[in-house]
């Protein structure tokens, strides 16, 4: 039975012997190589492997699974019975580490209360919330059952390191001058690196409305959460700020500046196309247990002025705003939802929170070096409000009485501080294929005839830049919260790009959607459903010794249904 190390001692060993260490400049051969051990390389590999296929599983990184590692312990679904296959078992995994009375020390299983808005009801065999210490020990414990290579701290080499002949991929180059060679690659990354050093088409920004005819992506400056949600809902309490906030150092004197984080210029053409990114976080594990609570600290370069707009925000607050922000967690810009063992998934709510809004715009296409700038620098402004929100004068008493409480955790991450390394990188690059997932099809209007899996969360996108209003105040620009009305199909073309561009690549996370249709389908246990779904099409594409792009679909869904995939 799955159970908590006492100590990381434990996790690492097992870590360690499912590794392999390789000397710089050796070359190694497999059937699938699977660049990324994101959760959906992490499924794509055991796929991989109880098909009897050789498989490697690299990670750029020192820790695997990504963001469901990384402090997404509150899983967004939007209907559990779309998620099948290996996802649902490692939710079902999930479930048989927390029946172990030894894996809660923080508290009594009957003491928890998952809160959140995919919660674990009486009787199911699954569990849809989780610490990142458990989903890691899951992970390995579930990797350590099969024949997965597991490399650890290889970076491609993104100038030169993918090696093509006749259009397909003979092998990629690390940084460290090791050589994977593979008949099948699958780029499961978030950023869909091996995919661009490929030179395969894709996009990343928003499209405007007009190039796939929708409604929702490009430029939102006038939408609220009542237009696209369709339901009564305050933007201003929930992803904006209050009415009035004034946008310039001085207050009202454009000439001394705008405060930090402001785009010069108004927000645009609603509907129109730009290069934005919506804004990335960490998604923090906290508690409140005074033997595992680190509390949040200054940062050594900390800078007053980077939280003006939140103590604006405050002082702004009248009539029933004011009111409602007099009130516990309705005061505090976070969602904190419960984990096991007295642990929280905090997220970003309301017009100044854990986004850093525009300041992710070329994380994308960044190189390495200044991709690690940008996680840096999100993770400074992070811990700067986490303090500020504690100890700040200027913020209100109630807030700092309720966030105090709160730290980051001793037993999660390596880092001594209590911060992961995850950033939760919410979308990068989208590989542009022969079918593009749009909103059409998450609206139910467009069905494909030739599903891999299903998507079921509404169309989310976070805020994407923030501006001066034609009044003269701050506002926030580019939330979209559209909710689906049912489960919809994901087509196989949108995970394998143009055969013309690549024969033997798949494509499972930056896979071939637009900018709205992609905030729908980019949640985890649909990630791992596409991993999954991706290493079968390798497996018959070896099998079969065709491009990835030419399976028969009936003869895929029979495959994908055998592995217990959703698909309808």
């Amino acid at each position: 039975m799955l159970q908590r190390s006492p100590s990381t001692f434990k996790t690492t060993l097992l870590a360690l012997f499912l590794t392999v260490y390789f000397t710089r400049g050796q070359s190694s051969s497999y059937d699938i190589v699977v660049y990324g051990a994101t959760s959906s390389g992490i499924v794509a590999a055991i796929q991989a492997s109880r098909l009897g296929k050789s498989v490697v599983l690299i990670t750029p990184t020192s820790r695997i699974g990504g963001l469901t590692t990384g402090g997404l312990g509150q899983t967004d679904i939007g209907n559990k019975q779309a998620i099948g296959g290996i996802s649902r078992e490692f939710y079902e995994n999930i479930k048989t580490y927390y029946d172990n009375p030894a894996n809660w020390k923080w508290e009594k299983k009957s003491e928890y209360k998952d809160g959140g808005q995919t919660r674990t009801t009486a009787n199911e065999n699954s569990m849809w919330t989780f610490e990142p210490s458990a989903a890691l020990w899951v992970y390995l414990d579930m990797l350590g059952k099969e024949k997965v290579t597991l490399v650890y701290n290889e970076r491609l080499n993104r100038e030169s390191g993918v090696i093509k002949s006749d259009g397909k991929i003979e092998s990629i180059t690390m940084e460290s001058g090791t050589i994977f060679t593979g008949t099948i690659f699958i780029d499961a990354t978030y950023e869909g690196d091996l995919m661009a050093s490929s030179e395969v088409s894709y996009t990343y920004g928003r499209e405007s409305n007009a190039q796939y005819g929708e409604t929702l992506n490009g430029i939102q400056a006038n939408a609220t959460s009542e237009t696209l949600r369709g339901t009564v809902s305050n933007n201003n309490i929930y992803h904006n700020f209050v009415d009035g906030v004034d946008p310039y150092i001085i207050k009202g004197d454009p000439s001394s500046g705008l405060l930090p984080f402001i785009n010069e210029g108004g927000p645009g053409v609603d509907g129109e196309g730009d290069k934005g990114i919506q804004a990335y976080c960490f998604r923090m594990t906290l508690t409140d247990h005074p033997e595992n609570r680190i509390p949040f600290k200054k940062p050594a370069d900390y800078d007053e002025l980077d939280y003006e707009l939140l103590f604006r925000n405050y002082e702004a607050a009248t009539g029933t705003l004011e009111e409602m922000y007099s009130y516990g967690d309705k005061m505090a810009p976070w969602i904190n939802a419960p984990m096991p063992n007295r642990k929280t998934d905090t997220n970003n709510q309301k017009g100044f929170s854990t986004d850093f809004i525009g300041q992710n715009w070329d994380y994308p296409e960044a190189s390495y070096d200044k991709r690690e700038a940008i996680v840096a620098r999100h993770r400074q402004y992070q811990q700067g409000l986490m303090w500020t929100l504690s100890y700040h004068p200027r913020i209100p008493e109630k807030v700092r009485d309720k966030i105090s409480k709160w730290g980051t955790c001793k037993d999660e991450y390596a880092r001594e501080d209590g911060w992961q390394e995850q950033l939760y990188i919410r979308e990068a690059r989208r590989m542009v294929s022969d079918y593009v997932m749009t909103q059409k099809n998450c609206e139910g209007l467009n069905l494909v005839p030739d599903p891999i899996g299903m998507a079921a969360y509404g169309m989310d996108s976070h805020h994407i830049k923030r501006f001066v209003t034609a009044e003269g105040f701050v506002s926030n620009e580019g939330n979209v919260e559209a909710y689906v009305k049912a489960p919809y199909p994901i087509s196989y073309k949108s995970i394998v790009p143009k055969k013309k561009e690549c024969a033997n690549l798949v494509v499972p996370i930056c896979l071939s959607a637009s900018h709205i249709a992609f905030g729908s389908i980019r949640m985890e246990p649909v990630f791992m459903v596409l991993g999954q779904s991706a290493a079968v099409v390798a497996s018959m594409a070896i099998d079969e010794q065709k491009p990835v792009q030419d399976i028969s679909y009936p003869r895929l869904k029979e495959k994908l249904l055998e592995q217990k995939q959703v698909l309808e």
